[in-house]
This record gives structure tokens, sequence and C-alpha cells, in this order.
């Protein structure tokens, strides 16, 4: 691989002969491969006993893991069960930093193809509400199948600008991850095209887009709320100069430090502040907080990761609003006959909910149902098929039917791909399942399913969409790879008849 001579200049200059030469020398090597266990469908613990892969941990996060590039992990089943996300070592980072926790509003604003999505809301565990933002459709594509493959329950899909964010969002998030457009030095050993592309996408443009994500991002974090900046850069001006520009433009900022493990540095002050605005020690005890991952001093690609807290204490609302949201949770419980999924919270435990903009002083949500109003078809579907389903609220849109674990702030005039998950489409006075209700389910959510191992014969034919011989329990039936759930089939007698989605079909 051939690296541009504007690059070689700048880094040069930046690092030195000696450590450019080592840079350059870990460019042109080989690349590290990984994959990052998905605890929504299966614990780390778990997939270790069961993993087809030689695993190596990756330091700076538990469930990521190390493996080898001739492991080829997109074509085995435990793929295609969402059991893990195929991704770079060094982009775990950022995800981990955000520090997600169940029950919070998290933005991923620019988060196709979804790998840190999917990150954030296994941390979530199905609590909460996580909205996933991209600005370019095609992407956003992708991202909507990671998350039905990786079974997520509490996102919501937008195609906005950060702009469009804000004026519905202010606020409202109680952490918001920027992975933002970059230049994207730090994938030329994983991605030639990078290299290709470098001389068209160059820092100067990609300064003028992060500079606005920021600040609109800003205006959506609440007081105490955390902003991870993230980039696979080695640019300063789109790292540590743009923090630096970010903490001088907006107040109440402070960066927060990031454990420095297995070969990650800190940022590097002297790159901070090329005109000298900045008081030099506080430039450096701040800048020094963030990370830098670089590809010859540790294992995996180039990243820069910073961590900032928005100074205040988290902002609550009024009496009336935790009075609205507990009566809405109260509403919404699944009549499921499980005592777990059923328990309705007192209202002191239901979280405040931040103003969603300006203008009101009370959120506007969109309208939900409880389980009682909704059509008798999907009563017969739960009794007929389900043994619980998760507690939340439901969302009736035309004649499909949606669920949250909370309700969602009102949409309207937002570009919205995905409305939370997903549940199916009444149809012809009869409730039709979707992919993603199967996907998102423990397998003990049904009362048929068809467990088959992932080297068996069986699976590998229900992926490339083949009827299986099978006997069974009449009716709609889970099939499960290993205890996983992967899809929806029909039992006819000895006859399962396959349901996976055309599209996700595996041909060979």
């Amino acid at each position: 691989m051939k690296l541009p001579a504007a690059f070689k200049e700048k880094m040069l200059k930046l690092l030195g002969e000696t450590e450019y030469g080592e840079l350059a020398a870990a460019l042109t090597g080989q690349r590290e491969y990984g994959l990052r266990v998905n605890t929504l469908k299966i614990s780390t613990e778990q997939f270790k006993k069961v993993s087809p892969f030689e695993l190596e941990a990756v330091p700076w996060t538990e469930d990521g893991f190390y493996i080898s590039g001739d492991a080829a992990p997109g074509k085995h089943p435990y793929y295609h069960a969402g059991m893990y996300y195929i991704q770079e070592p060094s982009a775990m980072l950022p995800g981990q930093v955000l520090g997600a926790e169940p029950g919070e509003r998290i933005l991923d604003i620019c988060a196709a193809p979804g790998g840190k999505t999917v990150q954030i809301a296994a941390a979530m565990k199905g609590r909460g509400l996580l909205v996933s933002n991209d600005i370019n459709v095609e992407r956003v594509k992708a991202l909507v199948k990671n998350i039905e493959l990786c079974g997520i329950r509490n996102a919501v899909v937008l195609n906005e600008s950060p702009e469009r964010l804000a004026q519905s969002f202010a606020g409202f998030f109680d952490r918001i991850l920027i992975d933002a457009p970059c230049s994207g030095e730090g994938m030329f050993r994983k991605d030639e095209t990078a290299v290709k592309s470098w001389e068209s996408f160059k820092c100067e443009r990609c300064t003028q887009l992060q500079e606005p994500i920021l600040h609109y991002a800003d205006r959506m974090l609440k007081s105490g709320g955390t902003l991870v900046y993230s980039t696979c850069t080695f640019s300063p001006e789109e790292n540590e100069q743009m923090i630096m520009k970010f903490i001088s433009s907006h107040e109440g900022y402070e960066l927060a430090e990031i454990p420095k493990v297995a070969g990650i540095e800190g940022g590097r002050p002297e790159w901070a502040d090329p005109d000298n605005v900045f008081d030099a020690a506080v430039c450096r005890d701040m800048i020094s907080r963030a990370a830098r991952l670089w590809p010859h001093k540790l294992r995996g690609e180039g990243h820069f990761v910073a961590k900032l807290v928005k100074k205040g204490k988290t902002a609550g609302t009024s009496q009336e609003m935790c009075e609205y949201t507990a009566e809405r949770y109260s509403e919404a419980f699944c009549p499921i006959d499980d005592e777990k999924v059923r328990s309705v919270p007192k209202a002191e435990d239901v979280r405040s909910v931040p103003e969603v903009n300006k203008v009101r002083s009370v959120p506007i949500y969109e309208d939900t149902l409880a389980y009682g109003d909704l059509p008798e078809e999907f009563h017969r579907f739960v009794d007929e098929n389900l043994n619980y389903l998760p507690v939340g609220v439901f969302l009736l849109k035309g004649h499909s039917l949606y669920h949250l674990p909370e309700p969602s702030p009102r949409l309207a005039g937002l570009k919205t791909v995905k409305f939370g998950w997903f549940l199916g489409t009444f149809e012809n006075g009869r409730f039709e399942p979707s992919h993603s209700m199967v996907t998102s389910l423990d397998k003990s959510a049904f009362k048929r399913t068809a467990d088959q191992s992932a080297d068996s014969r069986e699976i590998r034919s229900y992926l490339k969409g083949e009827t299986l011989m099978i006997d069974g329990e009449k009716g709609l039936t889970a099939v499960c790879v290993d205890g996983i759930t992967l899809g929806w089939a029909k039992q006819t007698g000895d006859m399962l008849k396959n349901m996976y989605p055309k599209g996700w079909r595996k041909l060979t």
C-alpha cells in the first residue's frame, strides 16, 4: 500500500522521522480482526464456551475479542443469530467509554452501520430509549438490519441532520455518542479505499462537518450528561484541536479521564493549541485525559476518543410529567401470567423526563395503547404462540404495531426509518408477526421451538430458505440455533415451512 505523499509529509512533521517510520510500517503490515459478543443474545462467558473461533480478549472492553483473519465469522450461523457483531478492536473503545446504563435516554448521532449502537443497546439491557441516527439514507439501511439482527427492542432509527434533531430533542439525552465523519487516516491499513478517498475527503472538509455536530449535540445533552466524541483519524485538527475549540465555545464542559491500558495513549497537548490561545498547563491537563489509539502502539487501528461531561445537576421535570409517565407505564404492561414481566413500577421509580424543546414545558409523547385496547387479532396471536412479552408500551401506526420500553417523544416531521421494536402487521383479520419479533426474544418466550445445532444440516438449509423435514407440534415455531432465536417457521405435520426473510438468506 502506497501512503499519500501529503499524509506522509504531515505526519513526518508531527511525529518525527523515527515514530513516523514505526507508524508507516504498521500501516503497511497486517491488520487486526475482532468481534464483540452481543450480550442481548448471550453472555460473554457463555459465548466463550461455544465459540467456534479462537478468542483472545481485547483489553479495553470485556465483551470484545481478537480473532484470526481467516475465521470468516460472517458465514457462521451464530452471526445470523446475532450472537456477535464483527468489529475492528479499536472501534470498540468509544461505546465502552460512553458508559451506557439501563433506563437512560441515549443518542448515537452518526450511527451507521450500527456497531456502536449495538454495543450501547447491550449495555442498556432493553431499558430506556436509544435514538440511532444517520444522515446518509443508504447507510441507514445497514443500521436497521444490524439492529434487527442483534435483537434490539428499544431503538428508534432516524435519518436526520443534527440541526433537525436539536429542534426536537433539546436537553433530552443522558448520553450522546458522536462517531464523527472524518478523514479516515486510521483506517488506511484496514481499508485501502480509505487511502483512495483521502484526497477528496480531506481534513479541512471534515472539520466543517464535525464542528456543527458537536454544537447541536450540546443542545440535546442534559446537564450532568456525558458526550463522547470519536474519530478514526490521526489529524490533530479533527481531534485535539476540535475538542479545545468546542470547550472554548461551549461553557460547562470538562474532559473525563479515559483509562490508558494496553498501549492506549493520551491526547497530545502539543497539537491542541497551535495558536497558543489556552493556558499551556490547562491544555496539557485536559487533552491528556483523552485517548489516542495508534496502530504502532497497540493491536488495533487508529482512533481518537474524548469523553466530556456537561457540568451541573441532572435536570428533572415537573411532577405532572412524572405522573403522566407513570400512568402510561401502568396502562401498557402485558397481561401474560408472569409476575416478572407484569410488575408495575411505583411512581417514584419512574425516571424524570427532561424537556424535549424550549417551547413546550412538557414533552409531547407518542400516543400509546394499553394491551387491552389492541386489536383482538393480536390477543389471539399472543395466546396461541407466546409465553410472555417484555414490559413496555404499544404504538399502532396504520396497520403496523410497535413496542418500546417507554413512551417516545412525538416524532412528527422527522424522517423516521424504524419506530422502536416492530412487532408485525394486521392483515385480513389476522396478525402477521415480523422477523424482528422472533430475533428479539429469548427461546423461552415461545410455545413452540425447533432448536438445532450450528453444524447441523437443518440450520444450513434453514438459512438458505429451504423447507425442513422435521416433526413437531402444528403452528408457528421459533427456529433456534443452539438455543438462540434465528427466525420463524410454520410447522405442518412433518414439515417445517421456512419463513426466513428472502433478503437475508444465505445462498452458499
